[in-house]
């Protein structure tokens, strides 16, 4: 049975997780973790979320 869909409320802050397969590392190198957070900048200002850590 699949999982039921979150339940995501507006104004509201979000845990978000981010993690490999199995617990693995995400990153293989400090250029890619530079990359990834220049991303997640680039997208929070976009789409105007607030990161908080």
């Amino acid at each position: 049975m699949p999982r039921r869909p979150r339940v995501s409320i507006p104004g509201y802050a979000e845990h978000i997780i981010q993690r490999g397969n199995n617990r693995q590392p995400t990153f293989a190198c400090d250029e890619g973790i530079k990359a990834y957070a220049y991303w997640l900048c680039e997208y929070a200002e976009k789409f105007e979320v607030s990161i908080h850590a």
